[in-house]
């Protein structure tokens, strides 16, 4: 072995060194959040009736992005206004699912639950960290690449869905659009939203034909170069489809 060899062997060791004390921070991170969301019950049952409170503790920020995952951030605003039509006009018997936006579902929960028209608000997301935000009666483990390995009992049973699909290449949106046709009640009042990038829009006119591009411009945290579009079965006070 040479000295080349050992200053590589060095640098790699620091590197792993490195990446395991990040990982090790990440972890910790996590139990601190899972252990301050559900140890102290009274605290979160306060919280959602407290919007000062709930913005902090089911805040987004809380979770470092994965990029791995391709996980990015909705900007608030853009959180908010997903989370807003998505309740907008709603009872207590619609069905909402949110689908690989665990930042949509985040900004649902800053929302004080005595404010929500419904119960039924079911998060279906890869990463189980966000089961914090959801609970075990709300979160689903979801794997794009099993699109229709997927809980019976929200199978056509969901009135409202918003989806993000995690990649932007045409085999993911396939994928996910066999998610939410099996997940979808079938009725015509359902509501359907696809936030996804420009680059999908071919794509997105086979497996959606029931959807359009609205003039909405969706947004992320830590400035995503991505352009993104909001495709939806329906207008609303917040889009109008392009023409």
């Amino acid at each position: 072995m040479d000295f080349d060899d050992l200053q590589l062997s060095a640098s790699t060791l620091a590197a792993l060194q490195e990446f395991k004390q990040e990982e090790e921070g990440r972890r910790k991170q996590f139990e601190e959040l899972s252990n301050s969301a559900q140890a102290d019950y009274d605290k979160m049952k306060a919280a959602e009736e407290d919007p000062e409170k709930a913005k902090e503790i089911f805040s987004i920020d809380n979770f470092q992005e994965d990029w791995g995952l391709s996980q990015f951030w909705y900007a608030d605003s853009t959180a908010d206004t997903y989370a807003r039509i998505l309740f907008d006009g709603a009872d207590a018997d619609t069905v909402i699912c949110v689908v690989s936006a665990p930042s949509v579902y985040s900004a649902m929960r800053k929302i004080p639950k005595s404010s929500w028209p419904t119960e039924h608000v079911y998060l279906l997301e890869y990463d189980i960290r966000f089961k914090i935000l959801a609970g075990d009666e709300h979160f689903f483990f979801f794997d794009y690449k099993a699109p229709e390995n997927l809980p019976p009992i929200l199978l056509g049973k969901i009135d409202r869905l918003l989806i993000d699909p995690p990649f932007l290449g045409e085999d993911c949106q396939v994928r996910c659009a066999l998610t939410t046709r099996a997940l979808l009640s079938g009725k015509a009042s359902d509501k359907l939203i696809s936030s996804t990038g420009q680059v999908t829009a071919k794509v997105m006119k086979k497996i959606y034909p029931e959807c359009s591009i609205t003039d909405f411009e969706p947004e992320h945290k830590n400035g995503l170069s991505n352009e993104f579009s909001c495709y939806a079965s329906f207008e609303c006070d917040a889009w109008k489809f392009v023409t």
